[in-house]
């Protein structure tokens, strides 16, 4: 099941009561986090570099300080352990904030799958539309 929303449609008319305030909070709050990821996968990357640049060099460099090599994997592991606990933090939060977000729009009469297919930049800004069953279906 998707839930891509194609712009080429017309708009999806609907009794249903406008988003609230409340809900483009959380999707804002939740686009906040996935620039967070962003930043974080950048730091995941570096690391993942850093350490195959250093692996790579204990196998090419006949003439290689062992202790310098080490502190370099050192660093690099500890960067990358620590980037991926925040991520995982993170991603506890993108879910419960999701989680929030599928039970306000719910109350405001959309189906669960409508909520779970929410474009969050769109409803941040006011302009979300939620996509009809056969989007949904797609």
């Amino acid at each position: 099941m998707s839930c891509a929303h194609t712009p080429q449609t017309a708009p999806v008319l609907s009794t249903k009561a406008a988003a609230p305030e409340d809900t483009k909070t959380l999707a804002a709050r939740l686009l906040a986090l996935f620039e967070q990821d962003q930043q974080i996968v950048v730091v995941l990357n570096d690391a993942h570099h850093r350490l195959a640049s250093a692996n790579d060099r204990l196998f090419t460099e006949s003439t290689l300080d062992p202790l310098g090599v080490h502190h370099e994997v050192h660093s690099a592991f500890c960067a990358y352990q620590h980037a991926s606990e925040r991520r995982r933090q993170l991603a506890l939060n993108v879910g419960e904030l999701s989680q929030q977000l599928t039970d306000q729009l719910s109350a405001c009469g959309y189906s669960r799958k409508q909520a779970r297919c929410v474009n969050v930049e769109e409803l941040a800004a006011g302009a979300w539309q939620p996509p009809t069953t056969q989007e949904i279906k797609r």
